[in-house]
Formats: structure tokens, C-alpha cells, sequence
């Protein structure tokens, strides 16, 4: 009995491992020709998939437009796919990778899952990517290298070094990496990252030039600034370059120790041209009236003059010491405010067509006041300009021609012109200075010429006007 019952049991399992082994051989041939379980493929699940299945949901989902070339300035050119017959298939590469799975070890697919990242196999016109090619801009504008030159040249911003022989496009290494990259259905190509540009050799000239452009370059790094109020004036390679001394041939001229020459006066003629474009006594200018309009005014002693003598004492010195620093030009004669706009925002403003004065201290309006100006019937007008008060006396005798007259306050602004309070007049501002106006100055009621007097220092600026 017991020996029938083994004997039953081994047909049992007998038969089992027989079926065991056809489900795992059938299993080994239905994945011959299939992918394996657990296969993915550029994020496509492939399992029991074949080729051409899989294929064919891959080219679905797989779009190329063409190849993007940068060159080394960042610029982008397209070479459009549909230019050069572009066309792709994933068969041959799924092929290659469904061989590469064992049908027999599908058990291993139950733990182990297969991801893949495939490429498609691309074909293209060669004569139209040819013809693409070199039309793209920076094979059109590629010289011969021959004419690839190495030149010093000047312009507007000084001296500039043209090298067209450094990081030169080599064509012939662009076309391989471009065919490449369109191979490899790539959508971007930088051709610097690449390795596609190349020096050229130099001739001895060349070197030479670019030796020169050293100590020329180091020559022009001047590193001193002029502060002119507010505004700073760099001696950049614009100025500096203006200054070196050429023969008549236009080279470079050198002393006997190899360096650069000026030209003779060249720095006299930049502190004449700094000057003329900084100094302003007596220059016109636009001022905006307490009226409300923009007024010319022209003349007066006020203003900044800059002592050129010294400046180019300074200068010539400075520079070939190759001084690193910021310079407050001297001055002959110096405003409260540098630079161009000199008045600043602390000033006395006399209008005499309104026949008003006003005092602002840090652009705030302190002392509004009516005056009265000179004799206009009698060609003793005030005159317009921009001054300032050089002089503060108190208990003062005014004497003129025909007349002798004691102010308490007296501020003179322009000459014997200046302004003051006058005790002889009960009324001030209207039109009194056209029939019986002073003698030129600057009549004012005694408590706000006190005011005045107190508060504004030598130096403040008047500007005067019509």
C-alpha cells in the first residue's frame, strides 16, 4: 500500500514538472520574437511587444525639427530637418536591443525590471545638408586664411587689435559636428563646446604686432580720473591714445628705451580742451526762475576757472608716474558747485523784470522780497550775469558822482554794484525802476536786507536777470 501511494506521488510530480517545464519553454519562445516582461523603452512599455510594435508607438511619439548650430558669440542658425530629407526609425536599434535579451532567462525579467533609453537609426540627403550648410552665415563670412590678418587699428574708443587669426571657425570640423549632432538626432550644437575653432599660425609680422599691442595696451591703462563736480572724468584709451606721437606714416613713434612718445603739447591741449568745456565764468546758462520759465543768463563773475598751468603740471607728472587716483583739477577761481551746473542749490536769485528777490538755501526758499533795480530812463540798468557776494560791510557810505548815501547793510556782488538797504525809499518792487530806479544796485527793504545779510555767506551765488 505505501509503495503505491509513492509510486502515485511521483507521477504527480512527474507530471507537474513537466508542465512547469512547458509553461517556462513556451514562455522562453512566446519572448523569442517579443520583448521581455518588464521592458520599457524610451518610457514605452514593451512587454510581449514586437519590433514593429514597439516601432511604430515610438516614431509617434518622436519629433525632430532640426539642428540649432550656435556659434562662439551665442548667434543661432537652424538647419530645418525637412531641408535635408530628414528620417528616422527605431527598428534597427530595437532589433540590436531585443537580441541582446535571453528568452530563456525570462524568469529573471519577474524581479528585475528593463529600462532603456534608444536613439533612432537617421538618414538624410547629403547633398541638401551640403547645399544647407554653406549657406549658413558663418560659412559665408569665412575668409580664406590667407586674409586673416593681425592689425592694430584706431577708433573713436582708442586703439583696438584686430586678430582675425585667433578662434578662427574650422569648417571641416563644423560640418563633421554637425553630422554628427544630426545623427544623433541632437537639437543643439555649440560649436565652441566642440572644439571647432581653431589659432592659425602667425608669420613673424604678425608676432610682432602682437607685441606691440602689449606695450601699447598696458600704455593706454591710465588709471587717473578727474572729478569735476559731480561728474567723473576717466583718462580712458579714447583720450590716452589721442596723445601718442606717430610718424608720417602713421606708426607708432618710440624713444630709445622702446616706449611710446606724446605728441608734443598733447597734454597742454587736453587740459585747454578740459577747460574750455568746464570752466564757467561768464558762460551763458539756462536757469529755472521762481516765475516759472527757463531764462537765459549771460555774463557775470561767478563760476569755476580752472588753473591750466598747474593742471598740466600735475598731468604730465601723473601719468608717467602711471598713478592709480581720483584729481580735483586746482583752480584759478573756484564756485561753491564744480562741473557744469555751478549754482548749485543755494543761491540769491534777482529778477529784475519781476522786480523780486529771492534767497534759496539747499533749494528752500528763505527771503522773498520786493527790490528795485537801476534807472532803466537812464541807462543805469542792473546788469544781467551770474555773480556771487565777495564782500560784507556793515554802516557803509556809497559814493558816487552826484550823491553820497549811508546803508547799513552792503553786499557787492559785481564791481560797485551790489546790494543793499535803502532807508530814502518807502516802497519797493513795481515798475519805480524805470523812471526812478537806482544807480545800478540793488535796492531792498532794510528788515529783509538784514535777513539777508545774516544768513548768506561770502561767496554765495546771484544770478541776476530780466
Amino acid at each position: 500500500m505505501k509503495k503505491k501511494i509513492l509510486k502515485h506521488l511521483a507521477v504527480i510530480l512527474g507530471l507537474m514538472m513537466i508542465s512547469l517545464m512547458g509553461v517556462y519553454v513556451g514562455l522562453a519562445i512566446y519572448y523569442h520574437n517579443a520583448f521581455a516582461y518588464g521592458t520599457w523603452i524610451n518610457g514605452v512599455y514593451c512587454t510581449g511587444k514586437s519590433i514593429q510594435e514597439v516601432n511604430d508607438e515610438l516614431v509617434k511619439d518622436f519629433t525632430y525639427e532640426g539642428l540649432t548650430v550656435y556659434d562662439q558669440d551665442g548667434n543661432a542658425f537652424l538647419i530645418p530637418a525637412e531641408q535635408i530629407s530628414y528620417q528616422f526609425d527605431f527598428g534597427r536599434a530595437l532589433e540590436i536591443y531585443q537580441k541582446q535579451q535571453n528568452s530563456w532567462m525570462w524568469i529573471d525579467s519577474l524581479f528585475h525590471e528593463h529600462i532603456a533609453k534608444l536613439t533612432p537609426v537617421v538618414s538624410y540627403n547629403p547633398e541638401e545638408f551640403e547645399a544647407c550648410f554653406a549657406a549658413l552665415p558663418i560659412c559665408l563670412a569665412k575668409l580664406p586664411e590667407e586674409d586673416c590678418r593681425v592689425e592694430i587699428v584706431k577708433t573713436n574708443q582708442g586703439y583696438e587689435l584686430i586678430n582675425e587669426r585667433e578662434n578662427v571657425l574650422n569648417l571641416e570640423a563644423a560640418r563633421d559636428a554637425m553630422t554628427a549632432a544630426i545623427e544623433d538626432s541632437q537639437t543643439d550644437l555649440y560649436l565652441l563646446e566642440a572644439g571647432c575653432y581653431q589659432d592659425l599660425a602667425l608669420t613673424d609680422e604678425m608676432q610682432g604686432t602682437l607685441q606691440m599691442w602689449e606695450k601699447l595696451d598696458a600704455f593706454l591703462q591710465c588709471g587717473i580720473v578727474y572729478q569735476m563736480g559731480e561728474e567723473q572724468l576717466p583718462l580712458d584709451a579714447s583720450v590716452i591714445s589721442g596723445w601718442i606721437a606717430l610718424d608720417e606714416n602713421g606708426s607708432f613713434l618710440l624713444d630709445e628705451a622702446g616706449q611710446f612718445q606724446l605728441r608734443e603739447d598733447a597734454i597742454e591741449e587736453f587740459v585747454k580742451e578740459l577747460a574750455a568745456e568746464y570752466d564757467t565764468v561768464g558762460v551763458s546758462r539756462q536757469f529755472r526762475a521762481t516765475r516759472g520759465e527757463l531764462v537765459t543768463v549771460e555774463g557775470g563773475l561767478y563760476g569755476n576757472r580752472i588753473d591750466q598751468k598747474a593742471e598740466v603740471a600735475y598731468l604730465t607728472q601723473a601719468f608717467y608716474e602711471r598713478r592709480q587716483e581720483i584729481h580735483k583739477p586746482a583752480y584759478l577761481q573756484e564756485a561753491w558747485v564744480q562741473g557744469k551746473e555751478d549754482i548749485g542749490s543755494t543761491y540769491i536769485e534777482v529778477d529784475m523784470k519781476e522786480q523780486k528777490m529771492y534767497y534759496y538755501v539747499d533749494g528752500v526758499l528763505q527771503i522773498d522780497t520786493p527790490i528795485v533795480t537801476g534807472n532803466v530812463s537812464r541807462r543805469m540798468g542792473t546788469p544781467s550775469g551770474v555773480n556771487y557776494v565777495y564782500l560784507k560791510q556793515k554802516n557803509r557810505i556809497l559814493r558816487g558822482a552826484n550823491y553820497a548815501s549811508h546803508v547799513d547793510f552792503w553786499m557787492p556782488v559785481k564791481g560797485n554794484i551790489g546790494i543793499h538797504d535803502a532807508a530814502w525809499r518807502d516802497r519797493f518792487g513795481g515798475e519805480i525802476f524805470k523812471t526812478n530806479g537806482s544807480h545800478g544796485c540793488i535796492n531792498t527793504p532794510r528788515e529783509a536786507m538784514e535777513q539777508l545779510f545774516d544768513m548768506a555767506p561770502v561767496g554765495t551765488p546771484v544770478v541776476m536777470f530780466y
